[in-house]
């Protein structure tokens, strides 16, 4: 049904793998290890900044392909803002305000991108830290050792994915690290 109705829209099988990367992406954003375990607010704003984080893992990814990726990077931001339309509209937001919504939310995305992109090319790991706490724990305490958790995550997620073909990564295919799992509880001796 799904192919019959892109082709209908005229839709190629180029777009699959922007749709099948998103997807997978948003699949691992979704882990419930991030939200229980890293203390990422179960909000529509922590979901966000998840998706957020790993869209910025893949196109960290496809940009070292150069030319040969730009066209797959474009149209996965842009199934990632329509799947935000969407999401907005099936929330109940006004017609007269979703695009203003969207366009806040890719500013936030640019923030991020800009902000992430700093931090993992920095040789000090704190600038990678401190941007997460900033953009994805702006308004709660959260525990230095969650931000490194999540932080660690990003950078084994980006190892990973430096091992992915780009032939994968167009067919979609793609490979996280296992989303964080809870730090075992050190008891202290009275």
């Amino acid at each position: 049904m799904l192919m019959s109705w892109k082709q209908w829209f005229g839709f190629s099988s180029k777009d699959d793998s922007a749709y099948l990367l998103y997807r997978s992406l948003v699949n691992q954003a979704r882990s419930p290890q991030f939200y229980l375990n890293v203390g990422v607010p179960d909000t529509l704003d922590g979901r966000f900044d998840m998706i957020v984080l790993h869209m910025v893992l893949v196109i960290d990814r496809l940009s070292v392909e150069g030319s040969s990726a730009k066209e797959l990077r474009q149209r996965l931001f842009d199934v990632m803002f329509d799947d935000m339309d969407q999401a907005l509209r099936e929330m109940g937001v006004g017609d007269l305000s979703v695009g203003k919504k969207v366009k806040k939310m890719a500013q936030a995305f640019y923030g991020r991108l800009g902000a992430y992109d700093e931090g993992l090319q920095a040789d000090d790991e704190t600038v990678f830290e401190e941007a997460l706490k900033r953009n994805i724990f702006p308004e709660i305490d959260v525990a230095p050792g969650q931000i490194k958790m999540l932080a660690n995550y990003a950078r084994q997620t980006r190892e990973i994915l430096k091992d992915l073909s780009l032939n994968a990564l167009t067919r979609g295919e793609i490979v996280f690290s296992p989303a964080p799992e809870a730090q075992p509880q050190v008891e202290v001796a009275s």
